[in-house]
C-alpha cells in the first residue's frame, strides 16, 4: 500500500445483524434454510462494492476488506471476566447463516478475515493503522460508535443506513468530544450491551461535560474531589477503578499479528460466474440479474453451487453477536433506517405472504389484548390503526383500533361499537367490548414505548386522536410520508389503498363497503364486528406490509434525509398545531357576512345593468351565453359540454382588454366566495369544547412540500384585497395574548438568487436593498432614487412572473400594457440577468432527462409528463418544473423552521406556542410579557432554518410583528 491508497474495512459482524434486523425472516424455497440475513448480507455488499466504483460513496477503494469477530472470548475477557457476561446466544434462524455469509464474502473475492482471540474492531484497528503508517486512507464501513475513537486526519467512517459519512465533526456533533477521548467518554458511560461498567448514572452528555472540564479521566480521577455536584462526586470517587477498567474494555488493540498483510488486500472486481453460481445457489434471484447484467456473464450458462451449511465454531461461535443481536434490533425500533440495498428482499418477503382478511383477530378481552400488547412490545416494528365516528380528530369517538405485529398477523379491537345501523331507535352498546379506559391503559404501553417503532398510514391523525386520550405516540414512521418523498408528484397518489395495489398487488376493502354511502351510511360504530375487524385490522396489515416495502426504497433513491429532516418529524409539530388552534371572533364574522352581502348585492346590480338584463350570475351558461352569445365579445372558447368557458382566466382576460362587465363578475365572484367560504363557514368550525378553530394540515397534498389545510382551508384567504384582510382581523389573540406573524420576505427569489448564482440579486439582497427597486434600475436603467412606483410595480410583476414561467401575454394582462411592451420587459429581464434564463433552461433539461427536479435540501417533485408528446402539457410541465426547484426549496425551509421551533421557544424559556402556518408566514400567541422575547428567537430560527445542511448565498429575511389581531400583525 502506499501514499493516495484508500482501504475500506467493513465490519461484517455489524452488517450480519443489521441484515437480519432488517427485513422479515426469509427462507431458501428449495429446502426452508433461512437466508434472510444472507440476502440482505450480499446485498448490501455489491451496493456498497458498485456505489465505491461509481464514486456514489466519494470514494474509489484501492483495497477492500470485511472483516468478522470470531467468537465470544477474547483477551477482554482476561481482564474483566463478566465482559460481555450478558449475552444471550443469536437467534436460531441467524445460526445457520453465520457460515454461509462468510462464504457469500469468499464469492465476492473479497479477503474474509477474522482471528480467534480478538474481536473484529481489534483487528479494524490494526489495518487503519498499518494503512496511515503507510501512507494511505482508511474507510471504515460501520457506525459503531466503538469504532469512532479511530477517526482521525486519514481515518474516516461511512455509515451505509443513511448514506452518511462520519469524520471528526460528526463525531463531536455526536458525541460532545473529538475521537481521540472518545475512549474516556466510554470508560465514563460504560457499555450495558458488552456488560462494561463504567461508572453508574453517568451519561454521554455528562461524561462530554466532565472531560471538557477536566481534560481526560486521569485528571478527572485525580481531581474528583472538586466536582460540585454532591451525589455525582461521589459516584465517580466509589467507581474509580470501574473507570479505569472500562477503558482498557473499550480502548481498541491496535497492533494485532495480522496473518493477512495490505498487500493481500487489494480490491480485484469479482468473478461473474463464480459469484452468480453462489447466488443461485442460495436462489437470490434479483440480486443474480444485476450481477449478470454488470459483469456481462450469461447467468443462465452458469451452474448454481452447492452451498455447504457450516456450524463449527469457527463459523459463527457459539453466542457471538448477540449483542449486536439487541443493538441492531434496538436501532430497528428506534426508527433507524433499514439498509438501501434491501429493497427486493424486503419488498418480495412481504409481498409474497397473501393477505387473508377471514384470518384476523377481533379481541374482545382485556387478557387477549394484554397478550398482543405483549407480542407487540416485543416486535421490532407494528402497525396501529384508529377507528373513529367522524374524520375531524379534534371531536371523533375512539371506536376502536388495529394492530398488526408481522405480515398476516393483525387484530381489531373494538370499544364503542352500537347495535343498529345508526337509526335514532338503535345505538345500544354492542356487549363483549373492553372498556376504553381499560384498553387505551394497555395500549399506552406500547404506544409510548421509546424501544418498539410504531408506523401508521396519515399518522398525523392517530397521533391526534391519541394525544386527546392522553397518549404520546413515539417513535413513529408514516407510510403515507415515505411514498411522497418516494414519489411526490407522480400519477396514484399516496392513499393507502393506492399504494396497496401499487406495491402489493391487493385491493383494500374500501370504507364505503363497510359503511355504505349516501342515504345508506352509517357511522363506522354501527358497522358489525365482524366487517369492522376485516377492515380495519387489514388497514394494519396492509400499512405494515407497506412498510416492509417502502422503507427501503428511502435509501435507494437517496430520499432519506427528506424523509427524516423533513417529513417524519413535522408530524408531530402539526399536530400540536391542530390541537391548539386560533380564536375567532363570531360577531367580527357576522358583521364582515353582512357587508360582504350588501357588497355583492350591488354589484348584481350593476352588472344586471351593464349586461342589460336580470340572469343568474353564478350559472357558468347563462354567463356565457350573454357573454360570447349575446353581447359577441371575442376570445370565447366552448368547454366539453359545449358551454362557454367562463373560468377565472377567461374573465380576467376580458377585463384586461378593458371591458367592465367581466371585471365586475370577477369582483362579484370574490365577494361570493369569501362570504360562503369564510364569513359565513368559519363559525361552524369552532369546537365547541376549546371555543377555537382547528385547521387540518395536509402533508402530502401538493407536489413542491408546500403544506396545505382544509376544515377549515386558511390558505387561501386572499391578502391582497381589503376584504380578504378583513377576514384576517377575526383571527384574535386570546384575553392577555398577542398573535405574532413572521413572515419570511421574498423568499422564493432569494432562492432564486442562490440557485441561479444571480450576482446582481446576490448584491442586492446581501445589501438589504429593496429588491424590486434594485431589478427595475438594472432594467430600465432608472436610479433607485426617487423611483417612479410604477416603474417598481412593473419589476415586482416581472420578479414574481419569471419564477412562474408567465408568458409575455400574462405579462400584459397582468400590468394592463401592449404584449409587445411585455415581451420586450421579459426579453429585456432576461439580457440582464442571463443566468436565470440559464437556470430555466437547465431546469427544464433536466427534468425532461431525470422526470423530476430536485430542491437543495434533495426533495424530488416528479414531473412524469414533461416528455409528453402533446406541446401544451409539455409546456405546463416544463413551468411548473422550473419553479417547483424555488418552491419546494422554500417549503423545504419553513419545514425545517417549524421542526426546530418548538424546542428553541422551550430553551428560551417563553410559553409562546406555534398555531399556524400559511405558505411563508408563521403564526404564533404569545403572553403579551412574552411578546419582546419571542420574536428575536423566530427570527433566529427561521432566518437560519436551512443551516447546516445548505449554506445559502442570499440572507434570509423575516419581517415579525405582533398584535391582537392576525390582519394589524401581518
Amino acid at each position: 500500500m502506499k501514499k493516495g491508497d484508500h482501504l475500506f474495512l467493513v465490519d461484517g459482524s455489524g452488517y450480519i445483524f443489521r441484515a437480519y434486523h432488517a427485513l422479515p425472516p426469509l427462507t431458501r424455497k428449495s429446502d426452508g434454510l433461512p437466508v434472510g440475513a444472507v440476502s440482505g448480507f450480499c446485498n448490501m455488499l455489491w451496493k456498497l462494492m458498485q456505489d465505491a466504483r461509481n464514486t456514489d460513496v466519494g470514494i474509489t477503494p484501492t483495497h477492500f476488506a470485511v472483516i468478522f469477530d470470531y467468537s465470544s472470548k477474547t483477551f477482554r475477557n482476561e481482564l474483566y471476566a463478566e465482559y460481555k457476561a450478558n449475552r444471550s446466544a443469536p437467534p436460531e434462524d441467524l445460526v445457520p447463516q453465520f457460515g454461509l455469509i462468510r462464504e457469500a464474502t469468499r464469492a465476492f473475492d473479497l479477503p474474509c478475515i477474522e482471528m480467534e482471540g480478538f474481536e473484529a474492531d481489534d483487528l479494524i484497528a490494526t489495518y487503519a493503522r498499518l494503512a496511515c503508517d503507510a501512507g494511505g486512507d482508511t474507510t471504515i464501513i460501520s457506525s459503531d460508535k466503538d469504532l469512532m475513537q479511530l477517526v482521525g486526519p486519514t481515518v474516516s467512517m461511512y455509515d451505509p443506513m443513511k448514506d452518511r459519512q462520519i469524520g471528526i465533526p460528526e463525531v463531536i456533533e455526536k458525541w460532545g468530544v473529538p475521537p481521540e477521548k472518545m475512549i474516556d467518554l466510554q470508560a465514563l458511560t460504560g457499555d450495558s450491551i458488552d456488560n462494561v461498567p463504567g461508572v453508574p448514572g453517568i451519561g454521554p452528555k455528562t461524561a462530554a461535560q466532565l472531560l471538557e472540564q477536566f481534560g481526560d479521566l486521569d485528571t478527572l480521577l485525580a481531581r474528583a474531589g472538586e466536582i460540585k455536584q454532591d451525589k455525582r462526586r461521589q459516584t465517580i470517587i466509589d467507581n474509580a477503578d470501574a473507570a479505569r477498567i472500562s477503558r482498557e474494555l473499550v480502548k481498541l488493540k491496535n497492533d494485532v499479528a495480522v496473518a493477512d498483510g495490505l498487500e493481500s488486500l487489494v480490491l480485484q472486481p469479482p468473478n461473474g460466474p463464480k459469484l452468480i453460481s453462489f447466488l443461485k445457489g442460495m436462489e437470490f434471484t434479483s440480486l443474480t440479474r444485476r450481477v449478470a447484467e454488470a459483469s456481462g456473464t450469461d447467468a443462465s450458462a452458469v451452474d448454481a453451487a452447492t452451498v455447504v451449511v457450516e456450524l463449527g465454531e469457527a463459523a459463527h461461535g457459539p453466542d457471538v453477536g448477540a449483542g449486536e443481536t439487541a443493538q441492531a434490533a434496538a436501532e430497528a425500533k428506534t426508527g433507524e433506517l433499514t439498509p438501501a440495498a434491501l429493497a427486493d428482499s424486503v419488498a418480495q418477503a412481504a409481498v409474497n405472504s397473501k393477505i387473508d382478511v377471514n384470518a384476523y383477530v377481533c379481541i374482545r378481552d382485556i387478557q387477549t389484548l394484554a397478550d398482543w400488547i405483549a407480542e407487540a412490545r416485543g416486535a421490532e416494528v407494528v402497525a396501529f390503526d384508529t377507528e373513529t365516528n367522524s374524520l375531524d380528530p379534534m371531536q371523533a369517538e375512539l371506536v376502536g383500533f388495529s394492530l398488526a405485529t408481522a405480515p398476516g398477523r393483525a387484530a381489531y379491537v373494538p370499544l364503542t361499537h352500537k347495535e343498529g345501523a345508526g337509526d335514532l331507535l338503535g345505538g345500544g352498546v354492542v356487549e363483549g367490548q373492553i372498556p376504553t379506559r381499560d384498553a387505551l391503559a394497555l395500549l399506552k404501553l406500547l404506544l409510548e414505548d421509546p424501544n418498539v417503532l410504531k408506523v401508521a398510514h396519515n399518522l398525523k391523525f392517530d397521533m391526534l386522536v391519541m394525544s386527546r386520550h392522553g397518549i404520546d405516540v413515539t417513535p413513529a414512521d408514516d407510510t403515507m410520508l415515505m411514498s411522497y418523498a418516494l414519489d411526490g408528484g407522480t400519477n396514484g397518489g399516496h392513499g393507502m389503498d393506492a399504494l396497496s395495489e401499487k406495491w402489493l398487488g391487493h385491493t383494500p376493502i374500501a370504507f364505503k363497503d363497510v359503511t355504505g354511502s349516501g342515504k345508506s351510511f352509517v357511522t363506522f360504530d354501527h358497522v358489525a364486528l365482524d366487517r369492522a375487524t376485516c377492515y380495519a385490522a387489514e388497514d394494519a396489515d396492509v400499512t405494515l406490509r407497506l412498510w416492509h416495502v417502502l422503507k427501503p426504497r428511502l435509501p435507494v433513491k437517496q430520499v432519506v434525509s427528506v424523509y427524516e429532516r423533513l417529513e417524519r418529524p413535522l408530524v408531530p409539530v402539526l399536530m400540536r398545531m391542530e390541537e391548539r388552534g386560533i380564536s375567532v371572533d363570531r360577531q367580527i364574522l357576522s358583521r364582515l357576512s353582512g357587508e360582504l352581502a350588501q357588497g355583492a348585492a350591488r354589484l348584481e346590480e350593476e352588472i344586471f345593468q351593464l349586461a342589460g338584463e336580470r340572469f343568474t350570475i353564478g350559472s357558468p351558461k347563462q354567463l356565457g351565453d350573454i357573454l360570447f352569445g349575446r353581447m359577441g365579445f371575442a376570445g370565447g372558447s366552448k368547454t366539453k359540454t359545449g358551454q362557454w368557458s367562463t373560468s377565472a382566466q377567461v374573465l380576467e382576460d376580458l377585463a384586461a382588454e378593458g371591458h367592465e362587465l367581466p371585471r365586475k363578475i370577477v369582483d362579484w365572484r370574490q365577494l361570493t366566495k369569501l362570504k360562503s367560504t369564510y364569513t359565513d363557514a368559519l363559525p361552524g368550525f369552532i369546537n365547541p369544547e376549546t371555543k377555537r378553530v382547528h385547521t387540518s394540515y395536509a402533508l402530502a397534498a401538493t407536489t413542491t412540500g408546500r403544506l396545505s389545510s382544509s376544515d377549515p382551508n386558511l390558505q387561501n384567504i386572499p391578502i391582497r384585497t381589503a376584504e380578504g384582510r378583513k377576514i384576517r382581523t377575526a383571527f384574535i389573540a386570546d384575553p392577555g395574548h398577542k398573535l405574532i406573524s413572521a413572515d419570511y420576505s421574498q423568499i422564493e427569489l432569494r432562492v432564486l438568487a442562490h440557485v441561479a448564482e444571480i450576482a446582481q440579486l446576490r448584491q442586492a439582497f446581501a445589501d438589504g436593498r429593496d429588491i424590486h427597486a434594485a431589478t427595475a434600475s438594472e432594467m430600465f436603467n432608472v436610479p433607485i432614487e426617487g423611483m417612479p412606483s410604477e416603474i417598481r410595480r412593473r419589476a415586482k410583476a416581472i420578479n414574481f412572473g419569471i419564477i412562474y414561467g408567465i408568458s409575455a401575454f400574462g405579462l400584459a394582462n397582468q400590468l394592463s400594457i401592449p404584449r409587445e411592451e411585455a415581451g420586450d420587459y421579459i426579453k429585456r429581464y432576461f439580457e440582464r440577468f442571463p443566468g436565470i434564463r440559464d437556470y430555466i433552461e437547465e431546469t427544464k433539461a433536466y427534468a425532461r432527462d431525470k422526470g423530476y427536479v430536485e430542491t437543495i435540501f434533495g426533495r424530488r417533485v416528479h414531473y412524469p409528463e414533461i416528455r409528453s408528446p402533446n406541446p401544451s402539457v409539455r409546456a405546463f410541465n416544463e413551468r411548473a418544473a422550473t419553479n417547483a426547484r424555488l418552491q419546494g426549496t422554500a417549503a423545504d425551509i419553513i419545514r425545517r423552521a417549524m421542526i426546530r421551533m418548538d424546542d428553541a421557544l422551550a430553551q428560551a424559556g417563553v410559553s409562546t406556542r406555534m398555531l399556524l402556518q400559511v405558505h411563508d408566514e408563521l403564526i404564533f400567541e404569545a403572553p403579551d410579557a412574552e411578546v419582546e422575547a419571542t420574536i428575536p428567537v423566530v427570527r433566529h430560527v427561521m432566518e437560519n432554518a436551512a443551516m447546516p445542511a445548505v449554506s445559502l448565498s442570499v440572507p434570509l429575511q423575516v419581517d415579525a410583528r405582533a398584535a391582537h389581531n392576525w390582519d394589524e400583525a401581518h
